[in-house]
């Protein structure tokens, strides 16, 4: 080898070496969360702002609660053997204090303690409230599924047990999903009893699995003498059929449940609103009594990646506050997967206005306009005039070209002369027509204009 070609090899294993050693140092964001660039911010806070104008309409009550709570809130609503508490939770050590933390994974046990403990509980019922926000579990990764996720909850604390409420919360969700032209949703609904008449059910249910242990996958068998109930939630090929001849717990509900139910029905038939009774739909988490449902996609070829998913779901929890120490309290929530939903607006490129069209460009000429050109985007921000410079730009030719690409309808051209003068020029993108407006009146004319 030649001493020419043995200095390039020495330079590129060098080359190499230092590439290789950037890129050791750089960090990377933890497995199952992820970032959310301009574009996603933009929709993800399109869908909050929809959540709240829904809120704003049905009489919900905004509310925000911790990200970092009791770990002991989870194990008391979720049981301390839950899958949420033993294998999902991430916990969190302060420092200095035993006491254990966990970052919430759900915020229904949240909105509970907020209930009781800002003494909501002696308001006029019911108490609608509404919360959204990031939650986590430490899961497994996958389609619609992450370990850093948003929701959108909404919870009705009420004196009586009213399926007016079942049905009202399971209205402002199916609007949610209508205001994103999601128009195939279709409710999945059931009722798993109460107190008095699920003890029995449950039993026949463990009967019928104990029979049928060997057909189970490795989990259920598991969970089979701790949470009978999260056998139905079993997603695996193994169970399905296993699961298609499971007693149904309809057959087995009181008659107070069974009179509630065919309510819940009812409303929604009177709302035109598409369910589908689903006999295995338990929502395994131990604080749900009497209805529980959730929103799947009707199966179409279109969404065959999301049709096995819930784009939400709930149902209702008439324990759980008095389980926390306040008087007993019916109540109803539901919590919607707007990862979810995010990642189905992208698949279906679903049209959803996310930030209003640019329509006004500024177009600085020289080095005073430039200066020039601050105060005045000041005075149109103070008339809430929403205008797009490119003041980093000298280039006449290049700020029309990024002008132009915006599809804007107006550009201000500020030049040398406009700047002595205290005016500047509008000019209509379309038509060409210019006009000169002293700054003073600027916004007025935009105003009028816009």
């Amino acid at each position: 080898m030649s001493q020419k070609n043995i200095a390039a090899s020495q330079k590129a294993s060098q080359t190499k070496g230092k590439n290789k050693s950037a890129k050791d140092k750089r960090v990377h964001s933890v497995k199952g969360m992820r970032d959310f660039l301009e574009n996603d911010q933009l929709l993800l806070e399109k869908i909050f702002d929809t959540f709240k104008e829904l809120t704003r309409f049905y009489n919900y009550r905004l509310i925000s609660t911790p990200i970092v709570e009791p770990l002991e809130l989870f194990e008391r609503s979720n049981g301390e053997q839950s899958d949420i508490v033993q294998k999902e939770m991430y916990q969190v050590k302060a420092r200095g204090s035993s006491k254990k933390l966990g970052l919430r994974p759900e915020f229904t046990p949240s909105a509970v303690r907020a209930y009781i403990e800002n003494g909501l509980t002696h308001q006029p019922h019911p108490v609608k409230l509404a919360l959204y926000g990031p939650l986590f579990r430490h899961d497994k990764p996958q389609l619609g599924r992450y370990r850093q996720f948003h929701q959108a909850d909404l919870e009705i604390f009420s004196t009586k047990n009213n399926p007016l409420y079942d049905a009202q919360i399971i209205l402002a969700s199916y609007r949610l999903f209508e205001a994103f032209k999601i128009n195939d949703v279709i409710i999945q609904i059931n009722s798993i009893g109460c107190k008095a008449c699920r003890p029995n059910y449950v039993k026949q249910l463990a009967e019928y699995y104990k029979k049928n242990k060997k057909s189970a996958c490795e989990d259920c068998k598991d969970r089979l003498p701790k949470n009978t109930l999260r056998l139905l939630d079993c997603k695996k090929e193994k169970c399905q059929e296993l699961k298609s001849s499971v007693p149904m717990s309809l057959e087995h509900l009181c008659v107070e449940c069974k009179t509630h139910f065919k309510s819940v029905l009812e409303f929604l038939e009177e709302l035109g609103l598409p369910y589908n009774l689903n006999h295995t739909l338990v929502r395994g988490l131990d604080y749900y009594s009497k209805t529980v449902f959730e929103f799947t996609l009707e199966k179409t070829d279109a969404n065959e990646k999301f049709q096995n998913l819930s784009l939400g779901g709930g149902g209702r929890y008439d324990y759980l506050v008095e389980h926390f120490g306040a008087r007993h309290t019916p109540a109803v929530g539901v919590a919607l997967g707007v990862d979810r939903i995010m990642d189905l607006i992208k698949e279906r490129k679903l049209s959803i206005t996310v930030r209003p069209k640019d329509k006004i460009f500024l177009i600085h000429i020289g080095e005073l306009a430039k200066r020039k050109s601050l105060p005045l985007i000041e005075e149109l921000r103070k008339s809430k005039i929403q205008i797009r410079e490119a003041l980093g730009k000298e280039s006449l030719a290049a700020q029309l070209k990024i002008a132009d690409k915006l599809g804007v309808k107006i550009a201000l051209i500020f030049g040398q002369k406009e700047a002595f003068e205290d005016s500047v020029i509008i000019r209509d993108m379309k038509t060409g027509a210019q006009e000169t407006v002293p700054l003073a009146k600027i916004a007025k004319v935009l105003k009028k204009r816009l």
